[in-house]
């Protein structure tokens, strides 16, 4: 057992197993010399002989392009043809097709002139989709109407990604290095592959409505100027970065309907206009007797409604009524007045008592004194 043991320590680590047998690590992968994402423009002498089969793609337009695809074709027609490349419009079934010919030389051109006519299909400009040719330009068609069901979010959402006057469109289209167009349920893109990637990825997060276009703008501006400092090439960007914490909006409750007691009766038949025109008598009324009580019927809904409007003319010519702190306080005001009278009065008086006090006459006063005193004598005698 311990032999075993030994034995199990001392083998080396196995090595991992590659699928393919050609799937083995080449020299060239990790070189940091080579540039794994240049794309080397077609030669026609790479293909001499040509294409074997002959490849087509076609696609619908809807109706409101027609007249726009029959003024802008011979355009189309002359792009494709330095290619190798025929194509055809059939306004009958309303749809655009091309195709490989003997001339043509470059396979992958053919997937181009499919994305070509994709993008003529989907209101992209004549002078911008013809651009798609050019080998460093990509496209990407992204469906927005499934990811959301209801209606209106999906209008609103769709406007957020377009901003006031398209301005978040174009900040995105500055950032990204790409060409946006939002038409209908498809948002067309064309650009490189890694402008293609960002733009998706902000599309599916607007209308999905996890992270608004605008908080994508300043990451990518923050990612701009990271850039541009050398130092930082190799380091991680993401304690740089802004972190967006979605808030929890209080959403309004659902006011539940009550559910009323089951019963297995059906709710009583409600009755018709015949069966009221039977109670009221109106039934059996002749047809000029019909007519006059209508026109009596509308005369009272008339004066009614004029008395109405009359009323509510007339108010707004009524004064309105003051308000009772107003009358509290010119009550306490009118009370003030008169406790102040009052009280100037009081003191008039007291004023005018001292006064005389003041100017009595010291010998008259003896005298008053006197004979008031003779009086009170000769009553008592």
């Amino acid at each position: 057992m311990e032999h075993e043991n030994d034995g199990d320590v001392s083998r080396p680590p196995k090595s991992k197993k590659h699928r393919g047998k050609h799937d083995k690590p080449k020299p060239w992968d990790e070189d940091p010399n080579i540039d794994h994402w240049k794309i080397d423009k077609f030669d026609a002498s790479w293909n001499e002989s040509g294409l074997l089969e002959v490849s087509s793609f076609s696609t619908l337009f809807p109706q409101y392009r027609e007249k726009y695809l029959q003024e802008v074709w011979p355009n189309v027609k002359s792009a494709l043809k330095e290619y190798g490349i025929s194509c055809e419009l059939n306004l009958v079934e309303g749809s655009m097709t091309v195709s490989t010919t003997r001339k043509t030389r470059d396979p992958y051109i053919i997937i181009k002139a499919r994305d070509l006519i994709k993008l003529l299909s989907r209101s992209v400009p004549v002078h911008q989709a013809i651009k798609i040719l050019d080998d460093e330009i990509q496209c990407d068609i992204i469906k927005i109407a499934n990811l959301v069901r209801n209606k209106e979010r999906f209008v609103k959402r769709r406007q957020h990604l377009v901003g006031p006057n398209s301005s978040t469109l174009k900040a995105l289209e500055i950032l990204t290095g790409c060409y946006i167009l939002v038409q209908g349920n498809t948002v067309a893109a064309m650009g490189s592959f890694k402008g293609l990637k960002q733009v998706r990825r902000i599309v599916e997060d607007c209308i999905l409505n996890k992270m608004h276009p605008v908080y994508h703008i300043k990451v990518l501006m923050m990612k701009k100027e990271l850039e541009k400092d050398p130092a930082l090439a190799q380091e991680n960007w993401d304690r740089f970065l802004p972190k967006f914490k979605k808030k929890n909006v209080k959403q309004k409750k659902v006011k539940t309907k009550e559910k009323k007691p089951y019963t297995p009766f059906p709710p009583p038949q409600q009755p018709s206009k015949i069966d009221e025109q039977l109670a009221s008598g109106e039934f059996f009324m002749s047809q000029k007797k019909k007519s006059a009580k209508k026109w009596r019927d509308k005369q009272e809904q008339q004066t009614q409604k004029t008395a109405e409007n009359k009323r509510k003319r007339e108010a707004a010519f009524v004064p309105p009524k003051e308000p009772r702190d107003r009358e509290a306080k010119s009550e306490d005001n009118n009370k003030d007045v008169a406790a102040m009278a009052m009280s100037l009065k009081k003191k008039a008086a007291e004023f005018g008592k001292q006064k005389l006090s003041e100017n009595i006459n010291a010998e008259a006063y003896i005298a008053a004194t006197g004979e008031t005193s003779r009086k009170k004598s000769k009553r008592s005698a």
